[in-house]
């Protein structure tokens, strides 16, 4: 068994390190909205029954119309992870060549889990630079669009061409959309009808700030969630969720953008303020590079500040945006304490 990959999050952990009550640190590790929205009101029959079929239809519909898909009825999940983690399944199931012969490629370095969940299946996996080094021999191509943590985009019109490009040689792409929601130009989703070997994963919980809700949208064509829904098993999303993503994906969401955008504009202020070079990243994180990276984390863990970093880049550090001006000021007055 591989061992577990370190994501963002992990306040529990940090606390228990470094101090402090986990509710009293200010947790910049992780690219979710740190304004959550407001809830609209939840039936109490939501609650009190297991969610029948008409909450998963009513919130198919809403996340068509929201991401603009068409036909297609985008299936609700229990976290894009859920669904990650059936990938190889997928692929060991369709009509590419068989395991033994299947190369996947990981546009990389980007979210960990789809190297560890193919590898664990026994599926030889590339980490490869750029799409243009995916080649003949893979089977299965992951691009996260815009990705996660650098923030590097490719244009809809490169991953079409990707996407005829696999399926020419019986392949699939699946693009990783967490982080979309803030760039909406950058989506396959109202493409994916006419992209049969496409593969969609949106996030909800980041763009909205409800990651604890678990809940993720896959887009793509009928047989391929029809096979997710299936081996998903029935009720896999829990009702409050399906409610939710109806009455919120139906919203007017330009005030969420702005308001990430004016967290986006604070953070960086806070960073180029105390002379850290921006290196890359969306309108919810901001990845920084700096050969102190290492002590500039130890430092803000013992100001109680959690940030993300990384293994595979030790001169990178992530951070996530804070909630409000005095979270931007507590991080700026953080990093003016470092000794440099």
């Amino acid at each position: 068994m591989s061992a577990p990959i370190a994501h963002g999050g992990g306040i529990t952990a940090a606390a228990a390190a470094f101090g402090g009550r986990p509710e009293d640190w200010l947790d910049l590790s992780t690219g979710i909205n740190p304004c959550p929205v407001a809830l609209p009101d939840i039936p109490a029959r939501v609650w009190h029954r297991l969610p029948d079929r008409h909450l998963v239809d009513a919130a198919r519909r809403a996340a068509r119309d929201y991401y603009g898909s068409g036909e297609i009825l985008p299936l609700p999940v229990p976290g894009t992870q859920s669904v990650i983690q059936l990938l190889p399944r997928l692929m060991a199931g369709s009509s590419v060549a068989a395991m033994t012969d299947s190369r996947v490629a990981v546009v990389s370095p980007t979210y960990g889990e789809y190297t560890r969940a193919f590898a664990a299946a026994g599926f030889a996996v590339d980490a490869v630079g750029d799409i243009a080094a995916i080649g003949e021999e893979h089977r299965l191509a992951v691009v996260v669009n815009p990705n996660n943590p650098d923030g590097r985009a490719w244009p809809a019109k490169m991953l079409i061409a990707l996407h005829d490009r696999m399926k020419s040689q019986n392949g699939l792409l699946v693009v990783d959309e967490a982080f979309g929601d803030a760039d909406p130009a950058l989506s396959l989703a109202a493409r994916a009808e006419e992209l049969s070997n496409l593969v969609i994963f949106r996030s909800f919980g980041k763009f909205f700030g409800l990651a604890g809700l678990r809940l993720g949208f896959a887009i793509a064509e009928g047989d391929i969630l029809d096979r997710f829904e299936e081996w998903l098993g029935p009720w896999s999303v829990s009702g409050p969720a399906l409610s939710l993503a109806d009455s919120l994906l139906r919203q007017d969401v330009s005030a969420i953008r702005r308001r990430i955008d004016e967290r986006s504009s604070g953070l960086h202020g806070v960073l180029t303020g105390a002379g850290l070079r921006i290196a890359g990243g969306t309108t919810l994180f901001t990845v920084v590079a700096d050969s102190r990276a290492s002590d500039i984390y130890t430092h803000l863990c013992r100001h109680h500040i959690l940030v993300r970093k990384f293994d595979y880049a030790r001169d990178w550090l992530r951070f996530g945006l804070a909630p409000d001006p005095a979270a931007d000021r507590r991080l700026g007055e953080a990093l003016q304490r470092f000794e440099r």
